[in-house]
């Protein structure tokens, strides 16, 4: 057993109050989708890209805060993380129409790709790595309580003062930025890495910014040119204004992608290309509820304010004991191993919570803590999952990009699932979506998707440190 001292648990308590101040941010577009639509008189597919927004800019907001992780250290990215998704949760609350709202949530994007990234693993890098599955789980458990704190803010304030003032709410984590900078520690990987020169075969730090804006001049023009081409195209996507070249779009954005990831990767490129994949198809899963779900039961159930705010509670706790519960189940029984039991346990109440009638809500409320807790609950250990297989001066870089690349796949969730439903009941949509997105996950981590690649198609080895990559 690892012994912890006061330090770690400075070290995790800091961040999961930043995690907790993320989700509670985060969460809140979800809550007042429907007065946001009303008043500015959206249909429900595009008021659903409203949540989407926050999800095209992440990839950059890992790139770029990532490398600031691993040059000048997890702390500051923390911070900055923190300032940009406080400042983006203002933005949202004084916006005026569509337009305004889609540009904050791009900034509120921006900030949570730091904040995930940063925060991860500075925490992962502070534990005794025996420990490191419980602290990843650990961390993440604050954005569910976050979650559950936004939904039992919104049952009171948005009937009395409308959903702006939800909004206006989120930009007090500003303070616990400025505590965070004066309090912690740099991480002690991430100290010894730089101690001992752990700079990478050039002798320096490889972050995403350097490998893809610095070294080489026509490299640079190029990849800024693709940065661009990538950055319009989801724009394009997620605004409902790509006609007919859809196909292209999406080419383009996976050429970009996997152009990144080869001049970062290199002859690892197999390995986190399928890490990516894994977690776009994991975001594809569990994003259709997390984004539609308060839709679902006010617009199809007719659930009021307050029997939202009791379902979001239900769902929430079991989140928040589904990420303790894996933290100490992947320290004893494997990573992977955990994943991919609870992920099989979740999917006998997915189909379930959607079967229910609005007259049953405390079996509804007892499916989804079931349900929210196998297959959410576990997403506590991806930062564990992903870090694992970057070494430690690349760390932050890998473990943003990968995991905000795939993030995309909630971008997609929430609108797909509201196109699949067609106006009619969102239930069955969302219920196939999660179902069947769901058994590709358990596939894809069961036989470890990233190793077995990197295998058939790469050179070297596909995980870097064994204490990290536990099975």
């Amino acid at each position: 057993m690892a012994k912890l001292t006061r330090r770690d648990g400075k070290a995790l308590f800091a961040a999961w109050l930043g995690y907790l101040m993320d989700g509670f941010d985060f969460v809140l577009i979800t809550l007042v989708l429907t007065e946001v639509a009303a008043d500015f008189g959206l249909s429900t597919v595009t008021a659903a890209t409203l949540v989407s927004a926050a999800f095209i800019s992440r990839w950059f907001g890992g790139l770029a805060l990532g490398a600031i992780g691993d040059r000048y250290g997890r702390k500051p990215a923390m911070v900055l993380s923190i300032l940009l998704y406080s400042v983006g949760s203002l933005a949202c609350g004084l916006s005026w129409g569509y337009w305004s709202m889609f540009a904050a949530r791009l900034l509120l994007g921006l900030g949570m790709a730091g904040e995930y990234t940063a925060s991860a693993t500075y925490v992962i890098e502070s534990w005794p790595a025996r420990a490191r599955n419980r602290a990843s789980a650990l961390l993440i458990s604050g954005y569910a309580v976050g979650s559950i704190i936004a939904g039992q803010v919104y049952r009171f304030v948005v009937p009395a003062w409308g959903w702006r003032a939800m909004f206006f709410l989120g930009f007090v984590p500003v303070v616990l930025a400025l505590w965070m900078r004066r309090g912690l520690r740099e991480s002690e990987d991430w100290q010894r890495a730089r101690a001992v020169g752990d700079t990478g075969r050039r002798g320096r730090t490889r972050d995403f910014v350097s490998v893809l804006y610095r070294e080489r001049a026509r490299r640079t023009a190029g990849n800024a040119a693709a940065t661009g081409v990538v950055a319009v195209s989801l724009f394009l996507l997620f605004t409902e204004r790509a006609g007919g070249f859809v196909p292209v779009l999406v080419g383009l954005t996976v050429a970009g992608f996997v152009l990144f990831a080869a001049q970062f990767a290199r002859e690892r490129t197999p390995m986190m290309l399928a890490l990516m994949a894994t977690v776009f198809c994991a975001f594809l899963y569990s994003w259709p509820i997390q984004a539609l779900l308060p839709t679902y039961l006010k617009r199809d159930l007719g659930f009021d304010a307050g029997a939202v705010s009791d379902m979001l509670f239900f769902a929430g706790f079991g989140n928040v004991l589904g990420c303790v519960l894996v933290g100490f189940l992947g320290d004893r029984f494997g990573t992977r191993r955990t994943y991919v039991v609870s992920l099989c346990v979740s999917v006998v109440f997915v189909l379930p919570v959607f079967a229910l009638e609005g007259g049953q809500p405390v079996w509804l409320g007892a499916l989804l803590f079931c349900q929210q807790m196998c297959a959410q609950g576990i997403s506590g250990l991806l930062p564990k999952l992903i870090g694992g297989y970057f070494p430690t001066a690349e760390r932050a870089a890998g473990l943003g990009f990968t995991y905000n690349v795939g993030s995309l796949g909630g971008a997609v969730a929430p609108v797909l699932g509201a196109a699949l439903a067609g106006g009619r009941s969102l239930g069955p949509s969302l219920a196939w979506l999660t179902f069947g997105l769901t058994l590709v996950v358990i596939v894809l981590i069961a036989v470890d998707a990233p190793r077995r690649l990197q295998r058939l198609l790469g050179r070297g080895a596909a995980a870097p440190e064994a204490d990290v990559t536990q099975a």
